[in-house]
């Protein structure tokens, strides 16, 4: 397979950066989601398709709730990057000190996003690494002024220690994630 060719072709593209929210009951989570995908072309009938590893908390969430809230993150909210995406659920409060309000759909919304969708799930498909949903959106609200945070510009702001950490942890992840596949496959 062509590794070489398939990560040079990913690396060109620049992708925003999404927090993905989820609450059950008490329990609530979130993530930094490696892929939102608009997918509808109908205005009044958005959807999306977002992809969650099954190992994480946030991934319960969103599995006992059926429902999920996604925003979009600016320069200035940075830091939500590394509370999101370096940190577990299971061992830190995420949602400490941050502004929330509750979508329709239950999931927690951070008020201070630059954008959110709140999305309700139809349909899923397991991938062995992940699930792929496919969700409703049943409310948004957009106050972008700039182009969102992407993942090339987190990286151009990214102190060294958190570039670290970034690196170590796609690292670990990747080898987790390519025996889930591969057992998938072959099931």
């Amino acid at each position: 397979m062509p590794i070489d060719s398939t990560e040079t072709i990913f690396r060109a593209t620049d992708r925003e950066l999404w927090i993905v929210m989820a609450g059950d009951g008490a329990r609530r989570g979130g993530l930094v989601a490696t892929t939102v995908v608009h997918a509808s072309i109908v205005p009044e009938l958005p959807r999306v398709l977002v992809t969650i590893g099954c190992r994480h908390h946030t991934w319960e969430c969103i599995e006992a709730s059926g429902a999920f809230a996604l925003h979009l993150l600016d320069e200035t909210q940075l830091d939500w990057v590394w509370r999101f995406g370096l940190e577990s659920g299971r061992d830190i409060d995420k949602f400490r000190d941050l502004q929330l309000s509750s979508g329709d759909s239950g999931s927690p919304i951070l008020t201070d996003a630059v954008a959110w969708l709140d999305c309700r799930i139809e349909n899923r498909m397991p991938t062995g690494d992940r699930t792929v949903y496919l969700a409703e959106v049943i409310d948004a609200d957009c106050r972008l002024t700039k182009p969102p945070l992407t993942i090339q510009r987190m990286l151009a702001l990214a102190p060294p220690d958190k570039l670290q950490q970034l690196k170590a942890q796609r690292i670990a992840d990747a080898a987790r994630d390519a025996d889930a596949i591969r057992n998938w496959r072959e099931a």
